[in-house]
């Protein structure tokens, strides 16, 4: 969350950003709402001070003393006028904490304008669009023929979006996963395998609650099954102080994920683009709270997906989500998309963000910098990859004539081979 004091002092920049953000946050009643609970505070302040004082005044009084039987009868007065000025205070602050967890982040100058991703902005495009030279087929349609998914099966046991992946499938997973592994660990990143399961209050934390609530699956003891191992791996940090000599600090996370996919935008893709259940490996940052040393980081975060989609011989292109496609605690956000030939279009398949001390703020992460001073960190992640969606562009884009599939040549050794039938 913003501070609110910024909140206060830069009123116009954060309407700004719910206009170019396409949110609608009441920010001229924020402002209110706060006024009146800093006179409140000071009210209440005020009135525990004549108590404290009665209190001292009558100490050392006789029970009999009529100026104590006075006083006393005051405190009574002053008592419950506290009590009900306390009351007052409680009610405006879930009000007021309401409101301020609803106020975007800013977003970055070079953001652009835009509704929805229709607007996101092609800034690289790499890798060559194959040319088959016979009639190609989906990645449904290929992997049901050799026996590498059942989707049928799939939605018999787990409902609509359920698949089962088998023989040749599962193997390219878990080849994946650990060049994957490999491959990120080899920057410096410190590996580790994170709950699926979160406490409500890390999902605030990371600003998929309050509106995001509908794409989760709760469960009925209030916990709920996260869409990404950023929400634990900043969990993990919450209320710590960590040493900025540290700094930054980089995870490569592993977790199950969940995510209802409860949008109209996913009710027409089938197979592997959008299921329920899925598995990925994060990247996730926290770094000194400089502007510069964020825009670095994320630049890095993302350079390193790319790298890695290269690696896989995928063709890919890059683009700079807009304003109306930013989450509400982004400040700038990349996609990679990857090359699907069946539905001749790129699909997203990574995304990168920074975030500045929204996160960070809600969590409580901080550092001491130089001078010894508790500073908020900056947080940033990014998919590294995520199965079985690279599946699809995997399979279709490497299949041959006879039904085949090459396997990329990084991931033969993971494999074993270099062609799956």
């Amino acid at each position: 969350m913003l501070d609110i004091r910024f909140i206060k002092e830069n009123p116009d920049l954060v309407k700004e950003a719910t206009r170019k953000k396409h949110l609608a946050v009441d920010i001229d009643k924020l402002v209110a709402l706060e006024e009146k609970r800093l006179r409140m505070l000071s009210e209440i302040e005020t009135l525990r001070a004549r108590q404290n004082r009665a209190s001292l005044e009558i100490a050392n009084m006789a029970g009999n003393d009529p100026i104590k039987v006075k006083i006393l009868a005051d405190m009574k007065l002053l008592k419950g006028g506290l009590a009900e000025r306390e009351a007052e205070l409680a009610t405006l602050m879930k009000e007021w904490q309401a409101l301020m967890l609803l106020v975007p982040n800013i977003p970055d100058v070079s953001v652009p304008e835009g509704n929805d991703d229709s607007a996101n902005v092609e800034v690289k495009k790499w890798g060559e669009i194959p040319q088959f030279p016979f009639r190609p087929k989906s990645h449904v349609d290929l992997m049901s023929e050799k026996g590498w998914a059942n989707f049928e099966k799939g939605a018999k046991v787990a409902g609509f979006r359920g698949y089962f992946l088998k023989g040749e499938a599962v193997r390219l997973s878990f080849a994946i996963w650990q060049y994957a592994l490999d491959f990120f660990a080899n920057k410096d990143m410190l590996p580790m395998m994170v709950p699926s399961l979160v406490r409500r209050d890390n999902l605030f934390g990371t600003g998929y609650l309050p509106q995001g609530e509908e794409d989760l699956y709760k469960t009925q003891d209030g916990e709920f099954l996260a869409g990404t191992a950023e929400v634990a791996t900043m969990g993990y940090y919450s209320g710590d102080v960590l040493a900025k000599e540290h700094l930054p600090v980089k995870n490569i996370c592993f977790s199950p994920c969940f995510r209802r996919e409860a949008g109209a935008h996913s009710k027409d893709v089938k197979g592997l683009i959008r299921v329920h259940e899925f598995y990925k490996l994060e990247q996730v940052v926290l770094c000194e709270a400089n502007h510069e040393e964020s825009v670095k980081w994320h630049e890095w975060l993302n350079r390193n997906t790319e790298e890695f989609i290269e690696s896989l011989g995928i063709p890919y292109r890059t683009v700079a989500n807009c304003g109306g496609d930013l989450g509400q605690g982004q400040v700038k956000k990349y996609d990679v998309e990857l090359w699907v030939p069946l539905e001749n279009k790129y699909r997203e398949i990574s995304s990168a963000s920074y975030f500045h001390d929204f996160q960070t703020r809600r969590l409580n992460i901080r550092y001491k910098d130089e001078t010894d001073k508790l500073r908020y960190a900056h947080s940033l992640n990014s998919t590294a990859i995520p199965t079985p969606r690279i599946l699809v562009s995997l399979v279709e884009n490497f299949q041959q004539a006879d039904g085949s599939v090459k396997i990329p040549s990084v991931l033969v050794p993971y494999m074993g081979k270099d062609i799956i039938t």
